[in-house]
């Protein structure tokens, strides 16, 4: 079984590396950015030639959710012309495609967790071609697992966890905001995930399992909250302020609740979640 990965620098792709040796079952294909260009077709085409892949992890994204509003053809670029691209490659050589999107479709009004039924509304230009690029793929090739995911961190990459542990070596004092309610997602449990999706679609094909479906960590929280945890794990000692997110304002609108519901991926695959307070002791 071949699974070709794009976005291999990435934070995601990082961690598929990770975890790679312990699937010898499966053949992984690792290309960043440079090597294969999802925003060129015809990039595209010589690596699907090539490898044949059964399935593709489409890790790359652009993720810069504020640079995203002064750069909206760039996001638009990646986000959704690229994930086009793969969709009709995938489809072209009948590969699965998994594809990671975000809790940044929903405008966060809800007071109870998301489900894939709910009707998105992005407020920023992040999320909103990330929107765009899932109802590309849903246009173009049926065989595709649309994966929303939220706070997601780990030791690779560019990540809140990274940032707090970064500030707290050059400051003594920190403000977070502790409005915005959500649940962090260890990129290790997302990789899992994907991964155990992989390996039930191969050992047992069928056509009603695709769609779109919720992961996250379980449990719900303030970035104050994960931050006050990141501290505490790490036994980083700062003095650590919590402030209304109209005390710091960004270019982008951050959902104020973007907490998602996870029981269709786990009736469905049978995934056991953690709640993210475990998962973030563990890392």
């Amino acid at each position: 079984m071949v699974v070709l990965v794009t976005g291999a620098k990435g934070q995601l792709g990082q961690v598929l590396q990770f975890i790679a040796p312990k699937y010898p079952d499966v053949q992984f294909v690792f290309c960043d950015s440079s090597q294969l260009d999802i925003t060129d077709l015809n990039n595209i085409n010589p690596h699907f030639e090539q490898y044949k892949p059964n399935f593709c992890i489409n890790a790359a994204a652009y993720t810069t959710v504020d640079k995203a509003e002064s750069e909206p053809e760039k996001a638009h670029l990646i986000n959704v012309i690229g994930a086009q691209n793969l969709a009709e490659v995938c489809k072209y050589f009948d590969t699965i495609l998994l594809h990671i999107s975000t809790d940044f479709v929903f405008d966060g009004t809800k007071d109870s967790p998301y489900t894939e039924e709910d009707t998105p509304n992005p407020t920023g230009v992040y999320g909103q071609t990330k929107l765009d690029g899932e109802k590309a793929i849903q246009e173009i090739w049926d065989k595709h697992f649309i994966i929303r995911t939220s706070w997601v961190y780990s030791q690779f990459g560019n990540n809140f966890m990274k940032t707090m542990l970064r500030l707290a070596n050059e400051r003594d004092k920190l403000s977070v905001v502790n409005d915005q309610i959500g649940t962090p997602t260890n990129a290790v449990d997302l990789a899992e995930v994907l991964l155990k999706i992989i390996q039930t679609n191969n050992q047992q094909p069928t056509t009603d399992k695709y769609g779109i479906y919720n992961f996250s960590n379980e449990g719900q929280c303030s970035w104050y909250n994960f931050a006050q945890k990141i501290f505490e794990y790490n036994n980083v000692k700062i003095d650590l302020e919590p402030i209304p997110t109209t005390s710091f304002p960004t270019p982008a609108k951050r959902p104020a609740f973007s907490v998602l519901d996870k029981r269709k991926i786990k009736d469905t695959f049978g995934v056991e979640v953690k709640n993210w307070e475990t998962s973030l002791k563990n890392i």
